[in-house]
């Protein structure tokens, strides 16, 4: 990964097409902390489902890397290849499964507002899911993975 100097950021296909371990990586996130957008790439395992069943409180813009799967809403199904774009509105459910390759796709929304202490869960959990091996914290307060002890960013 190349970072310029004014903060900007730029992966080669090389870096975003990286296979992960477990059912789920998270590859890459934007990680300044005074930014306005929320920004990942995600790799899912063959087979692997993702689901956001109510959907989040805010739009997301879902770009496909690699790999091949499909987006499921409640009233509709579509392929997933790379170049495929999808724009989900603000709570709309939705589910991603990935096809025999895996599928590898870049999420965006708007980063949300700090919450006040004790406010409930964040509205994205992939600060729950371990960089090494894809298992989702259960715990929200985990800072290491349970199975393979990789801190949690």
């Amino acid at each position: 990964m190349t970072e310029p100097a004014a903060g900007a950021v730029f992966l080669d296909p090389e870096q975003t097409g990286a296979p992960g371990r477990g059912p789920v990586a998270l590859v890459w996130a934007l990680g300044a902390a005074a930014r306005d957008l929320d920004a990942a790439v995600v790799r899912l395992a063959p087979g692997a489902d993702l689901g956001e069943p109510a959907g989040t409180g805010h739009g997301v813009l879902l770009t496909v890397l690699a790999g091949s799967g499909e987006l499921r809403l409640p009233e509709a199904r579509w392929a997933l290849a790379p170049g495929a774009l999808a724009w989900l509105p603000a709570r709309t459910a939705h589910t991603l499964r990935a096809g025999a390759q895996g599928l590898t796709y870049t999420t965006a929304h708007r980063r949300p507002a700090p919450a006040a202490p004790g406010a409930g869960e964040p509205v994205c959990l992939l600060d729950r899911v371990c960089p090494q091996c894809g298992r989702l914290a259960a715990d929200r307060e985990a800072r290491f993975c349970a199975r393979c002890g990789t801190p949690l960013t």
